[in-house]
């Protein structure tokens, strides 16, 4: 009974942000001020962490802004600079980028490291929401 009440209420909290028009369809830059409220806002959140200097993480910079938009409603995308709030780096185990977190209620359930291609990401993500 409880998984049930579990599913309604996700699906209500669902509804409401679409009504309230709060579905984050692009991913959201985050600092150090923003990024712990923004994991809390949201039931599954995929941060990828990145730097300005990054080849690679140019090179998926677009398709997490595929994504952000296909799981809009589902998934909440964040940009965290790495050189911008290397505490929270640090905090996350963060040595190579880019980084992908996936994270479900504020907690962190699995990373990938690495510019992977959009089908391999997208496959990813939906093993974890």
């Amino acid at each position: 009974m409880d998984e049930i009440e579990e599913i309604k209420r996700r699906k209500l909290e669902e509804l409401m942000r679409k009504v309230r028009g709060d579905t984050v369809s692009k991913p959201v830059s985050l600092d150090s001020r923003s990024f712990k409220k923004f994991l809390d806002e949201h039931e599954n959140v995929v941060v990828d962490f990145w730097a300005e200097w990054c080849g690679p993480c140019r090179m998926i910079s677009p398709i997490i802004e595929e994504l952000a938009k296909e799981f809009a409603g589902k998934v909440a995308f964040g940009k965290l600079n790495v050189d911008e709030a290397r505490e929270i780096a640090m905090q996350f185990g963060i040595s190579a980028i880019p980084t992908l977190i996936f994270f479900k209620r504020g907690k962190a359930v699995s990373a990938i490291v690495g510019a992977y291609p959009k089908s391999e990401i997208k496959r990813w993500i939906e093993r974890n929401i």
